[in-house]
C-alpha cells in the first residue's frame, strides 16, 4: 500500500453546541479514487475544507507531503468581488498560469469574458472547474462537481477525471459519475468515518451489511435506539425493495409506451386504444418556437397521456426550458398548436428555490407558521411530517439561512408534494440531494398519481423514473424516446455517442415466472392489505403527533413510552404488509 499523500489523524470539530464529528482518521494515497458519502448536514463540505486546510479545526493533526498541491472545489465559489470570470479564475494566492486555465475553459465551453454578475449557474461552475483543474492538484476535493452542468460537460470531466494521475474526492448524488469514476468510498455517517475499499457501485450493498450488523448491536440499547436501528435496517432495506418493484413496474410502463411510439426518431404517436384521447392531458401537434433568427423547438408533435413521466434531456440552451414552457402552456408556439386538458393542476419545481428566503423558519415554509399541514386532504403534524422527508422534527423553528443547499431542496419537496395536483414538473430536481432524499424522490414520483415532466443532468435519476425521453439537439429537432437516459443514449446516432465505460444500470427484478392462480390466503391477503397499511399510516401519524408533545415525557412517562412501542411495531407490521403485497402483486401480475 502506497504512503499516503494527505492525512489527517484524530479530526474534531464543534459546530453549534455541539461536536459536529471527532475523532476521524483518514488516509490519502497518491492514486485513491474515493467517493465521499452522507447525508445532508453530516459534514461532508467541512469535512473537505479542513483536509484543504483552509478552515481550523478543534482537534486533530494534519499531515501532507511535501510538495503535495491540494485543490478544493468549492459548491457555491464566490465570484462577489470578480468583475469577469477571468477575474476569479486567475484570482487568489494559488492561481492558475493563464493559457492553461484558458484551455480547460475553451475543452469545457466557458467564455471567461463573460461578466462575473450575469453568469448563470452553469458558467459559473465550468469557471470554477477550469480553475481547480488548471492549478494542476495532487489531490482534488470535489463538492457535487456535476451541478448545473449539461451532459457534455459531465461526459467530458468524466474523461478528464478517468485520466487524472493524482488522487481524488468527490461528493456528488449523481450515481453514474460516481460509480464511474471511484474505486474506494468514504461514508460519513452520525459523526463517523467508514472506508471501503470498493467505488460507489458497492455503496449500497455495503452499508446494508453495516445496518444489519448495528441492528444485532442494537438488542441491548434503550427502546428509542432500538427504534432508529429498526429503521436503519428495515426502512432501508425494505425501501430498496419496494424500489425494486417500482422499478419492475416502470419498466412494463417504458415498454406500453413505446409501443405507441412511431418510428425511431419522430415524434407521432399511434392512435391505438379508443380511450387514448380522453387519457391525454397535453397535445402538442407541429409546434414550432423561435427566439430571433434561432429555431429552438421545430415541428414538434407529442401526446402526453395521464401517467406518463417525461424526462428532457439536451445541452444547456438546447431549449429544455422553453420546452417545459410550452407543454404547461406558460408561452405560445409561434406554428402549431398545444391543448391541455381543461382538469390540469400543476406543481412547478424550478431550479430557483424561490420561496426558501434565508429568514423564514420551516414551520412557515411548511404550515404558515403553524403546527399542522394538509397533505393531500390529511392533516399531519409537521413534525411528523417532517420526519417522512429524513429531518430530525425539532427543526420547525430553524431558520431555513441555516439549512444546507440539500436541505433547502428537501423543503421545498415537502412543502409542494403536500399539495393537490395531477401534474408535476420538475426543473432540476436533484441538485444538492442526497441519497436517501434522491431514493425519497424516486419513491414519490412512483406514486404520484399525475403526469410528471422532469428536466434534468442526472443520468441514473432519469433511468429510474421517466417512461418517455425526449432528447433536444439544439437545432430544433427533438428525439423520443421510450425509456430513460440510457435508452436515449443508444439511440443517438454514431457521431453524437460518445464511447464511455458502461455504467451500473438501474436492477430490476427477472421477469416473474409464470404462477399458479393465487390461493384462497393469498387472494385475500392481496385485497385487504392496501386498506391495512392505510390504517396503520394513521395510526403511526397519530402517535407521532401525540409524542410530539415536548412536555409529554414529563407528565407522562408511561404513555411516552407505550407510544415509542406502538410506533415501533406498527412500522414493522407495515413494512412486514407492504413487502407481502409487493410478493403478491408481482405473482398477479405473471398471471397476466
Amino acid at each position: 500500500m502506497a504512503a499516503p499523500v494527505l492525512a489527517y489523524e484524530n479530526l474534531g470539530l464543534i459546530q453549534g453546541a455541539g461536536w459536529l464529528f471527532r475523532g476521524l482518521d483518514v488516509h490519502i494515497g497518491p492514486r485513491d479514487r474515493l467517493a465521499l458519502i452522507g447525508r445532508n448536514g453530516a459534514g461532508k463540505t467541512t469535512f473537505c475544507k479542513a483536509l484543504a486546510g483552509i478552515i481550523d479545526t478543534d482537534e486533530g493533526r494534519r499531515m501532507i507531503k511535501p510538495g503535495t498541491r491540494v485543490v478544493l472545489l468549492e459548491q457555491e465559489p464566490d465570484l462577489s468581488r470578480c468583475e469577469t470570470l477571468l477575474d476569479y479564475v486567475l484570482g487568489g494566492d494559488d492561481a492558475p498560469e493563464r493559457h492553461a486555465a484558458e484551455a480547460i475553459a475553451d475543452q469545457i465551453g466557458i467564455d471567461l469574458s463573460r461578466l462575473a454578475a450575469t453568469a448563470s449557474g452553469g458558467e459559473r461552475r465550468r469557471a470554477a472547474i477550469a480553475r481547480a483543474l488548471a492549478q494542476e492538484p495532487d489531490v482534488l476535493l470535489l463538492d457535487e462537481p456535476t451541478n448545473h452542468l449539461d451532459l457534455a460537460a459531465i461526459e467530458w470531466l468524466e474523461d478528464w477525471l478517468a485520466r487524472f494521475s493524482g488522487a481524488f474526492i468527490v461528493i456528488s448524488h449523481d450515481r453514474t459519475f460516481l460509480t464511474r469514476l471511484t474505486r474506494q468510498t468514504l461514508w460519513l455517517d452520525r459523526g463517523n468515518l467508514r472506508r471501503s475499499e470498493v467505488g460507489y457501485g458497492g455503496f449500497e450493498a455495503w452499508t446494508e451489511a453495516v445496518y444489519a450488523e448495528e441492528a444485532r448491536a442494537a438488542d441491548k440499547l434503550d427502546a428509542k435506539l432500538k427504534l432508529e436501528a429498526h429503521w436503519l435496517e428495515r426502512g432501508v432495506t425494505a425501501r430498496r425493495r419496494r424500489n425494486q418493484g417500482r422499478l419492475a413496474k416502470l419498466y412494463e410502463m417504458r415498454a406500453q409506451r413505446a409501443a405507441m411510439l412511431g418510428p425511431q426518431g419522430t415524434a407521432k404517436l399511434v392512435t391505438g386504444a379508443d380511450d387514448v384521447r380522453t387519457k391525454t392531458v397535453i397535445d402538442a401537434k407541429n409546434i414550432t418556437k423561435r427566439y430571433d433568427e434561432r429555431t429552438i423547438i421545430k415541428d414538434f408533435t407529442l401526446r402526453i397521456q395521464r401517467g406518463d413521466r417525461i424526462g428532457v434531456v439536451g445541452a444547456n440552451g438546447a431549449g429544455k426550458t422553453t420546452l417545459l414552457r410550452l407543454l404547461t402552456g406558460e408561452i405560445e408556439p409561434d406554428e402549431g398548436s398545444i391543448r391541455l386538458a381543461k382538469t390540469l393542476d400543476g406543481v412547478i419545481i424550478d431550479q430557483q428555490r424561490k420561496l426558501m428566503a434565508p429568514d423564514k423558519r420551516v414551520r412557515d415554509v411548511l404550515a404558515d407558521g403553524g403546527d399542522w399541514i394538509e397533505v393531500l386532504g390529511i392533516k399531519k403534524h409537521i413534525k411528523g411530517y417532517l420526519k417522512e422527508f429524513l429531518f430530525d422534527p425539532e427543526l420547525t423553528d430553524a431558520l431555513v439561512g441555516t439549512l444546507s443547499g440539500g436541505e433547502r431542496s428537501r423543503l421545498l419537496l415537502a412543502r409542494e408534494f403536500a399539495r393537490h395536483s395531477n401534474l408535476l414538473v420538475l426543473d432540476e430536481p436533484t441538485n444538492d440531494l442526497d441519497m436517501e432524499t434522491l431514493d425519497l424522490l424516486q419513491e414519490v414520483i412512483a406514486d404520484y398519481d399525475g403526469t410528471v415532466l422532469i428536466v434534468s443532468h442526472d443520468r441514473d435519476f432519469l433511468d429510474r423514473t421517466v417512461t418517455v425521453t425526449l432528447g433536444l439537439d439544439g437545432s430544433g429537432t427533438i428525439d423520443v424516446v421510450a425509456g430513460g437516459y440510457e435508452d436515449w443514449e443508444r439511440k443517438r446516432s454514431p457521431r453524437e455517442t460518445k464511447k464511455t465505460p458502461p455504467k451500473a444500470a438501474p436492477t430490476a427484478p427477472p421477469p416473474p415466472q409464470k404462477a399458479t392462480k393465487l390461493s384462497y390466503k393469498d387472494q385475500r391477503d392481496y385485497d385487504l392489505l392496501p386498506k391495512r397499511i392505510e390504517e396503520l399510516d394513521a395510526a403511526i401519524a397519530r402517535d407521532e403527533a401525540a409524542l410530539a408533545d415536548p412536555d409529554l415525557y414529563a407528565k407522562d412517562p408511561k404513555r411516552f413510552d407505550t407510544l415509542m412501542k406502538a410506533i415501533e411495531k406498527a412500522h414493522a407490521e407495515k413494512e412486514a404488509a407492504e413487502l407481502r403485497w409487493l410478493d403478491l402483486a408481482e405473482r398477479v401480475d405473471a398471471l397476466g
